[in-house]
């Protein structure tokens, strides 16, 4: 069923969305300051209707209301901002690629306590790089992400690119029964595999929204992958379309925005011409075994500004230092299942009190103040290469905090020269990606798929001078 009808202004957008400011209505609106930080961001239990005629009960989220938040910052310009745990339970916040201090990336223990109950914690950073990001909880992961605790980030280039209207789209799936009240979040047999999926697909918390959006006018839909789970191939349907950037970092040539695979923790920044004629709809897709599912749609509303992608201004790439591959050490990484006899995982922020993965046939033992030792150890300033090794049969979208590296080649498939901080690694294949050391500190390395996360298929990798 169609969700209602979400028109969106430039000066919404750029703001974060007047129901995005009602969010806050409780512990500060994003870009007011409420006390000497820039914005304060709330973790809440709330209940919201996803499903028509229902409430789905026991939700979390950035804020007070159902709407998840979009927070907006300016590429080399310092944020500070406070994140308030409301709930009953320890959370802590990762800022999903972007390269900043590691004692700001909100891993548990590995790089700063988790945010008890009724507690606050202030993170600091400049955003280096601009592009579309996400946060997200590291700690009870997949039930609060589950529930619903992911937001879209925004940092915006120091020169406007010239679109009319910028749409950030949160797109995710909740696991919810008839009655729009969650299920169980995840199944044993199927966490041991590709990871259990959702039941009912929304962009932005609404099933099918409907944007109105400028006749002939250029449209950046930034594609925010924020599921626990399901790696998906979306398409733009119908107008002029081209994907400009993946995983925030602008493409050297852009490519259709038909087919495009994303796996969790991805990201895809399309351009859209809309429509001319008023009423003509735009589709946003996601294929399925029975065909093209439409996720959102922009309608086009009003005169036709005539407006050409021809006028937009190329992305300026983002500062990433271009690795050294004459000098670079190879480090080996092997993601499979878990030998046998692994003893189930003991976290103190969140288990699924099971083991069935591994990084080099050892899994993660869980989020401890005495974390384990590195998989490897990296020397400030230089260049490796990241060899990826898919033992499994499953895909693991592997994402490593802190730092960007540059996709080299696969034994299965051409790789293009991107940059990115999550690697889609497909079954067996193996995959060399390369990085420069320029970020001190210990980072997180992990699928993505939170089940295989939280059952051993992650570690970190140290930078040290």
């Amino acid at each position: 069923m169609r969700g209602p009808k979400t028109a969106v202004s430039r000066r919404e957008v750029l703001l974060g969305g007047s129901a995005t400011l009602a969010a806050f209505a409780g512990g500060g609106a994003i870009g007011l300051a409420a006390n000497a930080a820039d914005a304060t961001l709330p973790i809440s239990s709330l209940d919201h209707p996803i499903l028509p005629g229902t409430v789905t009960k026991n939700m979390m989220g950035f804020g007070s209301s159902g709407t998840p938040p979009i927070l907006r910052l300016k590429q080399g310009t310092p944020f500070t901002i406070d994140v308030v745990n409301r709930l009953d339970e320890a959370s802590i916040v990762h800022w999903h690629g972007l390269r900043i201090a590691n004692g700001m990336d909100g891993v548990p223990y590995l790089t700063q306590n988790p945010i008890e109950p009724g507690e606050r914690f202030r993170y600091s950073f400049t955003p280096p790089d601009a592009g579309t990001f996400w946060y997200h909880p590291h700690c009870n992961t997949l039930e609060q992400m589950a529930r619903g605790l992911t937001g879209v980030m925004v940092v915006d280039e120091a020169e406007d690119p010239g679109f009319d209207l910028d749409i950030p789209l949160n797109i995710r799936d909740f696991r919810l029964g008839g009655d729009g009240q969650f299920t169980s979040f995840f199944k044993p047999r199927l966490a041991a595999r590709g990871g259990t999926l959702g039941t009912v697909s929304t962009v932005n918390w609404q099933t099918e929204p409907v944007y109105d959006v400028p006749a002939g006018g250029l449209l950046r839909l930034r594609l925010a992958i924020t599921d626990p789970t399901r790696v998906g191939t979306y398409s733009v349907n119908g107008g002029e379309a081209k994907v400009i950037a993946l995983d925030s970092n602008p493409l050297p040539q852009t490519s259709p925005a038909t087919d495009i695979v994303l796996a969790p923790g991805q990201r895809a920044d399309v351009a859209l011409r809309a429509s001319d004629r008023e009423g003509e709809i735009v589709t946003l897709t996601r294929r399925s075994p029975k065909g093209e599912k439409v996720l959102a749609s922009f309608r086009a509303t009003g005169q036709s500004l005539r407006r050409s992608l021809a006028e937009l201004k190329p992305l300026t790439p983002n500062p990433v230092v271009e690795p050294d591959l004459t000098n670079a050490e190879v480090l080996e990484f092997v993601f499979g299942w878990t030998p046998e006899g692994a003893p189930p995982i003991q976290s103190i922020c969140g288990t699924l009190d099971y083991t069935f993965w591994s990084i080099n046939r050892k899994a993660w033992e869980g989020d401890t103040p005495d974390p384990v030792a590195p998989l490897a150890t990296m020397r400030l300033g230089r260049s490796y290469i990241l060899r990826l090794r898919n033992e499994s049969p499953n895909a693991h979208p592997i994402h490593l905090h802190g730092l960007t590296f540059k996709l080299l080649k696969s034994n299965k498939r051409p790789l293009p020269p991107l940059y990115t901080d999550t690697a889609l690694l497909l079954k067996e294949e193996t995959m060399d990606v390369a990085v420069v050391a320029d970020n001190p500190g210990d980072w997180a390395f992990h699928c993505h798929v939170i089940e295989h996360q939280k059952t051993g298929l992650t570690g970190y990798i140290r930078v040290a001078a």
